[in-house]
């Protein structure tokens, strides 16, 4: 998958692509059905019109976060579902300047190029976000651009959308983000060195911080692990604690991977965490014995919990 940052400098050989616009955080199975009209709707090149940062966090940076993803996790996710070109620009001051009528032009016809793109029936763009769904697609007959207008996506709960599975992971019910997501929601990074203290416990953790994302409930999941690059590049089962380690009195929130039947140094490699059960809260132990004691019941649990995957 190539991906480009700048609309004013895409070559001619990326241009033509049939592309649905979004922020597609999470890749959720409504997003998978916009892109699967896409990919049907032209012959050509499938790609994604996206933003990084989210238009959320430009114009309310200090608000809670909220994204299920990463970027560069969204993008290991397109490139899975066969996506050829990602158009992720940036969002800034110049890109919310844009009205609806310059953003169709100079964005989509002028610089991207595209032949069709897909959107949902409530997509706003522009400045204000003044433009609709209809006054796109009469921008695209006017300027040489197809655009379908896709139906909202429902589950056997109701609609799906990314607030709806972040309710979903804030009750540790990631079982249900799951059946919204079209699969496991992972949590990505580089695993950093933390204080040791799980070595020095028995249980060597991977770590990466949860800084920018939604957080899950916090607490002890059973989990499936891919770690991406290095020497130890596969795919791994284990334990998870995501949360603040109460019993060590921390406070930076991250998350804290045991893999079974591992040894090794991970330090670097990038991670992904895929949540599969909740298996209790963060809580204290009146002592280091207590905490082994109920790590050791932790993994005997998630260990079942996999097996019957």
């Amino acid at each position: 998958m190539r991906i480009y940052r700048d609309y004013r400098a895409v070559p001619a050989t990326a241009k033509g692509a049939s592309a649905p616009i979004g922020n597609f955080d999470g890749v959720h199975l409504g997003h998978q059905a916009v892109i699967d009209l896409a990919r049907g709707a032209a012959d050509a090149p499938l790609g994604i019109l996206t933003f990084a940062p989210h238009p959320r966090e430009y114009f309310a940076p200090d608000a809670p976060p909220f994204r299920l993803m990463s970027p560069a996790a969204r993008a290991n996710r397109l490139a899975k579902l066969g996506v050829d070109l990602l158009f992720e620009l940036p969002f800034d001051a110049d890109m919310a300047a844009h009205s609806p009528r310059e953003f169709a032009q100079e964005v989509i016809a002028d610089g991207l190029g595209l032949s069709h793109v897909v959107v949902g029936r409530d997509f706003c763009f522009g400045q204000g976000r003044k433009g609709t769904a209809d006054m796109l697609q009469g921008f695209g007959a006017e300027m040489g651009f197809d655009v379908t207008i896709s139906d909202l996506v429902s589950g056997g709960a109701g609609e799906i959308s990314s607030t709806a599975i972040r309710a979903a992971l804030s009750r540790g019910a990631p079982r249900e983000a799951a059946a919204m997501l079209g699969h496991w929601h992972r949590i990505e990074g580089q695993i950093i060195k933390g204080f040791q203290r799980g070595r020095e416990l028995g249980y060597p953790t991977a770590n990466i911080n949860i800084d920018g994302l939604h957080p899950p409930r916090f607490g002890v999941y059973a989990v499936l692990a891919e770690v991406l690059n290095g020497p130890h590049a596969g795919q791994y089962t284990g334990a998870a604690s995501l949360g603040v380690r109460p019993m060590f009195d921390g406070e930076q929130a991250n998350l804290e991977t045991f893999l079974f039947d591992f040894s090794g140094d991970l330090y670097g490699a990038d991670i992904s965490v895929a949540l599969v059960e909740y298996l209790r809260p963060e809580e204290t132990f009146p002592s280091l014995e207590a905490f082994i004691a109920q790590m050791d019941a932790d993994c005997d649990r998630a260990r079942g919990v996999l097996a019957a995957l």
